[in-house]
């Protein structure tokens, strides 16, 4: 699970402790970050078998593998394991903490890992996934449940779309004792074992509600051989435009799962993800930057980062995100996309051209402007001195870009 735009993720310890204030079964577990802790976690879960379970802000983590951040060699593969023995808990705890896991979602980069979690055992009989999420189009709530737990949901939904079954939930009327029953019957599911699923799921839509979540993912949720539903996995994450209603998020933050620009971004009120690729991306809206980002690749480009001004963005901030781009070691073009209405386009020109001079602006710069004041910002941009490339439309902003910097415009 990576983050994305607007979200805030929190750690499987932090999602399976929220999961038992709302009554969600979960096996007792401990998070640590360190071995003698680790150690210690063991001894008083009272479990033989437990499993070590690294603890970052990206799913695929059973499948990925542990480097050494120093010399890069591999160290382990599988960053959740299964531990028999205190001493398999003292290896697997050694291997994954201080190194970095590297999955399908972190990127080649991947990510230290500086928490773990030791979770007691678990009888398995089968293995589902379930997840919640936010249907725009719908404006509801979506739930998705599969038998097929455990597996990548992606693959699942190309190969055989058939084994995921769907339900929307209107987030006001809540629920429906009929829509429960019906998953469950979807699923399989009989006697406890039913009734189980059908107390959770409902558990899971108020938590999803109460709480503005924007996603909830157990992969696996499992049935006991003891014939009840527990939830062995949780990725959750939240929408940060709701975070004024919810004080409590500010104490699950982990901003070393963050960088440091995305955490100085957030305190000048700026969105700011970083991506993979080497134009940068300065807009004012959510909406601008996906239509940026999206032309950017059209044109053969790839978007460095998602960097949202926001509507109501002042010149401090403006300036501060502009020079947050700069920052940025592998870029090597920048696209300014802004759509003025509160925001006066001459006072983003001016912003630019102050951060450059304080920064020093390296890299080509295509502006498109639209909105309140274009023509003024436009006329700024053009009569200063660093070689702005200024449009009028964003095809063009986006041919441009990638063309100056050497890409594939054709």
């Amino acid at each position: 699970m990576s983050r994305g735009p607007g979200t805030m993720n929190i750690h499987e310890y932090q999602g399976k402790a929220l999961f038992r204030e709302a009554g969600v079964a979960v096996q007792d577990g401990v998070h640590c970050t360190s071995v003698e802790q680790a150690l210690a976690a063991y001894d008083s879960l009272g479990s033989e078998v437990v499993a070590v379970k690294s603890q970052i802000h990206a799913g695929g983590r059973g499948k990925g593998k542990l480097y050494s951040p120093d010399s890069g060699d591999l160290v382990m593969e599988g960053g959740v394991k299964i531990a028999s023995s205190r001493e398999d808990v003292e290896e697997y705890s050694s291997n994954i903490l201080g190194h970095t896991l590297v999955t399908k979602q972190t990127g080649p980069s991947g990510k230290l890992v500086n928490n773990l979690y030791i979770e007691a055992g678990c009888a398995i009989a089968h293995e589902y996934y379930l997840a919640l999420l936010i249907d725009r189009e719908e404006n509801s709530v979506l739930i998705m449940a599969s038998t097929e737990g455990g597996m990548d949901i992606e693959e699942v939904a190309e190969n055989t779309p058939e084994a995921i079954h769907k339900t929307w939930v209107d987030p006001v009327e809540g629920l429906h004792d009929s829509q429960k029953s019906a998953l469950a019957d979807s699923l399989g599911l009989s006697g406890s074992a039913h009734a189980s699923f059908v107390e959770m799921v409902g558990q899971l839509v108020s938590m999803f509600v109460d709480r503005d979540c924007s996603m909830i993912e157990i992969n696996p949720l499992v049935k006991t051989e003891g014939d009840t539903m527990v939830a062995l996995d949780s990725k959750m994450s939240f929408d940060d435009n709701a975070s004024f209603r919810h004080p409590w998020r500010a104490g699950l933050r982990d901003l070393s799962e963050e960088s440091d620009i995305e955490v100085r971004a957030r305190a000048h009120g700026l969105s700011y993800v970083d991506l993979e690729g080497d134009i940068g991306c300065l807009v004012n809206g959510a909406g601008l930057a996906m239509a940026t980002m999206d032309v950017i690749k059209l044109y053969g480009g790839e978007p460095a980062n998602f960097l949202d001004i926001g509507g109501g963005a002042d010149r401090e901030s403006i300036t501060t995100a502009f020079g947050i781009i700069l920052e940025d070691p592998s870029l090597e073009g920048i696209l300014v996309n802004v759509f003025g209405g509160i925001i006066r386009c001459d006072m983003v020109a001016r912003c630019i051209i102050e951060a450059s001079e304080e920064k020093g602006l390296n890299v080509p710069l295509v502006v498109r402007f639209s909105g309140t004041n274009h023509k003024e910002g436009k006329e700024i941009l053009d009569a200063c001195d660093l070689g702005t490339i200024t449009t009028s439309t964003l095809a063009e902003a986006g041919e441009a870009i990638v063309k100056v910097i050497g890409g594939d415009s054709s």
